[in-house]
């Protein structure tokens, strides 16, 4: 299962085992059962001095292995094999469940072991999910910490017929208590909150009470990223407020365009910004929305935002980073079929979809890159632009071209998303050209038509563009006094990682230039 190279490391990480496991094994005949009782007999033999393989389990779902530390009553479970980039989990849960310590903060982990309940969590995940480790990764984790807490981790491809069975039409699913309780990318910070409820009003007492910051950064993608960096290093006291660090980079699957950096992922690189800006003495404030600015009432004054949960922070500069998110198609069916055949990243969902047909909405790069990418795992792939003709490089609609089971409308609206039972079986659309109505039969709609920019909260404070963009000048300067935007929730054209990044360190700097010229008020 693992090349010479891959039991070398993983014997390197397996050395920082400190305390006995058990891995339980339920097995069958089938092949993927045998592959994992290969996987887990070198794990087993790589530190077979605290690490013991039974395979006498008697679970339900067959592959499946348990994780149990000797003399613990912790419950946690895989199910199929987690390869890919699943791996790392793996590995991850290995170390935790032999006593390594994880690196995550230590409130987090008191609140972990504070929650008091039944929680049996399932979490289904795909190989090729880019989204899936973070979930499967804070479940595996809080399961290990808490006995309260059992986690079964599902890989979907192995238990397809379950997958049906329960309308698992995008991942990562999770359920609580075998009720839907969440999808998509989720921190453990983001689930613990969302079991914790009241750890939002001690939250916002705790920001509400930090001294004023002299350059507060709403946003954590790679601008905000940039401006932290920038900001702290000319030695003044910098702050970030963001949804998620890493922002809409940790949904992008490969990055190949960043100069010096030859290729990277999405997460990988949004690690990369977190770590950096932590080099620094940031102040970093994850998982924190803005609902309103408040300008400074005088020249100098402070600039107040307020958050989500009620918190107020203060300082002298703002810089606005919120980025921005997928667009909606915004036809009936959407919203009603969202997970449910709907869905908006091929990487994560498209292995759910084999030999099914799919639709790709969006004839740019991300579209026509997703259509290709289907088609390698789909039946059919029909493709939807509203244009007279493709928008992505040429040498993707050549490749898209190419491919025998893909069909191109262009000049071709979007008009429904249909759907039966719950979940969608159709697409209609209308011919521009000849004003024509089209149906088509399929199980799956993949929605890649660009992005709006998170500044509906800045209406009627900030300046915007008809497209919801942030007006800025050439330094990143908003039209209120020091309030400086970055990224691409501006006007800046090019929506880029690389012009994001710059644009952060630009208005960092400028924001700096605004201090040291403005007097602070007695």
């Amino acid at each position: 299962m693992l090349d010479d190279n891959l039991k070398a490391q993983l014997g390197a990480y397996l050395e920082r085992v400190q305390q006995p496991f058990e891995i339980t094994a339920s097995l069958n005949d089938s092949e993927s059962a045998r592959d994992t009782l290969s996987l887990l007999q070198t794990i087993a033999g790589l530190r077979s001095d605290k690490i013991t393989l039974k395979t006498d389990g008697q679970d339900a779902r067959k592959p499946s292995f348990d994780l149990k530390r000797v003399g613990s009553n912790t419950s946690l479970r895989f199910a199929g094999l987690p390869l890919g980039h699943e791996f790392t989990s793996l590995v991850l849960a290995l170390l935790w469940t032999g006593g390594h310590p994880p690196k995550v903060e230590p409130e987090v982990i008191e609140q972990i072991q504070a929650l008091d309940g039944d929680f049996n969590f399932e979490v289904y995940m795909s190989l090729t999910c880019h989204n899936c480790p973070d979930v499967v990764q804070a479940l595996s984790l809080m399961a290990i910490l808490n006995p309260k807490i059992k986690t079964t981790v599902i890989e979907g491809g192995t238990f397809q017929e379950e997958v049906t069975q329960r309308e698992v039409m995008a991942v990562p699913m999770v359920f609580l208590n075998r009720q839907e309780f969440a999808s998509g990318r989720m921190t453990v910070d983001e689930i613990v909150a969302k079991l914790d409820t009241g750890s939002a009003a001690r939250e916002a007492v705790k920001l509400s009470a930090k001294d004023p910051y002299e350059v507060l950064i709403v946003g954590g993608g790679p601008a905000g990223a940039a401006a932290a960096v920038y900001a702290a290093r000319k030695g003044i006291r910098t702050g970030i407020a963001a949804e998620r660090l890493g922002g809409q980079v940790n949904d992008t699957m490969s990055i190949e365009n960043y100069v010096s950096v030859l290729v990277t992922d999405g997460p990988k690189f949004a690690a990369a910004l977190e770590a950096h800006a932590r080099e620094y003495d940031v102040d970093i404030m994850n998982m924190q929305r803005a609902d309103k600015i408040i300008p400074a009432e005088q020249p100098g004054g402070l600039i107040s935002v307020q958050m989500a949960n009620g918190a107020v922070l203060k300082s002298r500069t703002v810089i606005l980073s919120t980025g921005a998110r997928w667009r909606n198609v915004n036809v009936p069916g959407e919203q009603e079929y969202k997970n449910k055949g709907v869905a908006y990243c091929p990487h994560c969902d498209g292995p759910l979809y084999k030999g099914k047909r799919v639709a790709v909405i969006g004839g740019g790069n991300s579209g026509v890159e997703a259509a290709i990418d289907l088609a390698g795992i789909v039946s059919h792939v029909t493709l939807v632009e509203f244009a007279d003709q493709l928008k992505a490089d040429a040498v993707l609609v050549s490749k898209l071209k190419s491919l025998p089971n893909v069909e191109i409308h262009v000049n071709a609206q979007t008009t429904e998303i249909t759907g039966a039972e719950g979940k969608v079986n159709g697409l209609s659309y209308k011919d521009r050209a000849t004003g024509e109505s089209h149906h088509v039969p399929l199980e799956g709609v993949f929605v890649q038509i660009g992005l709006v920019p998170n500044t509906e909260w800045l209406k009627g404070t900030v300046e915007l563009s008809r497209f919801g963009e942030i007006i800025v000048d050439a330094k990143g300067a908003t039209n209120v006094p020091g309030v400086y935007a970055a990224g691409d929730c501006t006007t800046v054209p090019f929506k880029q990682i690389v012009i994001a990044a710059g644009e952060g360190a630009k208005a960092a700097l400028s924001a700096f230039d605004h201090l040291i010229r403005t007097p602070v008020p007695a």
